[in-house]
């Protein structure tokens, strides 16, 4: 739960591919609010994408032998496709794309 001030600002970014991108450094959230019947509450969403043919992961300077890849390269296209395509089980779609083994570490 966050706690906010009256005068704070917070920005969250549920976009996964921000999570990749950083390696993990900063996670995605789940969007959540809570409505207030006495106060009014602005919210601003904006979006961003990558061209389609560009492929989404880490920012190599963030990969280390102390901090391997987290996630697997994908290409915009089909991270798109499976993000819109995917099942409403509990869990996000960033899940299914952490490297689970050793071998896939280095890539």
């Amino acid at each position: 739960m966050i706690y906010q001030c009256p005068t704070t600002t917070i920005i969250g970014f549920p976009c996964m591919v921000f999570q990749i991108v950083t390696n993990g450094i900063y996670r995605s959230i789940e969007h959540r609010a809570t409505v207030n019947s006495a106060k009014e509450r602005l919210s601003l969403a904006t979006f961003y994408n990558p061209r389609r043919e560009a492929d989404i992961g880490h920012a190599p300077s963030l990969i280390t032998q102390e901090s391997p890849a987290l996630f697997k390269r994908i290409g915009a296209r089909d991270y798109l496709r499976g993000y819109l395509s995917r099942e409403l089980d509990g869990k996000t779609y960033i899940d299914g794309m952490k490297i689970q083994n050793e071998e896939q570490k280095g890539t």
